[in-house]
Parts: C-alpha cells; sequence; structure tokens
C-alpha cells in the first residue's frame, strides 16, 4: 500500500461553518490549490517534449501524462519545497 499524498491541508481554512459541519476543513486543499495555479510552463516542465520521450515515459511508467497529472506532480513539488524550510 503507497503512502498517502500529502495534500497540504486546506489552502483557505474556515474556523466556522454555518451548519455547524465538524469536517476537517471545507473546500479545496493547498495541492489542488498549487495544482490550479500552474503556469503553461510549470505544467510543460512534466509534460515529454518530444515522441521518443513520450515513449520512454509510457515504457517506464505504463501510461502517458495528462496535463492535468503535470499539474498535480508540479503541486507535489510546491509542496515538497515549502516543507523543507
Amino acid at each position: 500500500m503507497s503512502a498517502p499524498i500529502n495534500d497540504g491541508g486546506p489552502a483557505f481554512p474556515m474556523g466556522y461553518h454555518p451548519e455547524g459541519n465538524n469536517a476537517d476543513h471545507f473546500g479545496m486543499t493547498l495541492r489542488d490549490y498549487f495544482a490550479a495555479a500552474a503556469t503553461e510552463k510549470d505544467i510543460q516542465e512534466f509534460i515529454p517534449a518530444t515522441c521518443g520521450e513520450a515513449d520512454q515515459f509510457r515504457q517506464k511508467h505504463g501510461f502517458l501524462p495528462s496535463r492535468q497529472w503535470a499539474r498535480y506532480c508540479h503541486a507535489d513539488v510546491m509542496l515538497k519545497a515549502r516543507g523543507e524550510k
């Protein structure tokens, strides 16, 4: 079993919820926020640049990377950097 993904906790924590719900947090996680904020340049860092690179990636990982996958790779790097203070 793989380790749980570090989602960074809530991006916009709320101290009060009008319905009195005691959930840990509401809304998007910090990981989701970083993924949504990824620029085109950030995304391209994780996408193979050539067909040959894409083929090598598919052989190694078993899938071709999507833009969404690249956004979350960027978010994971941001969370890791944030934790290395």
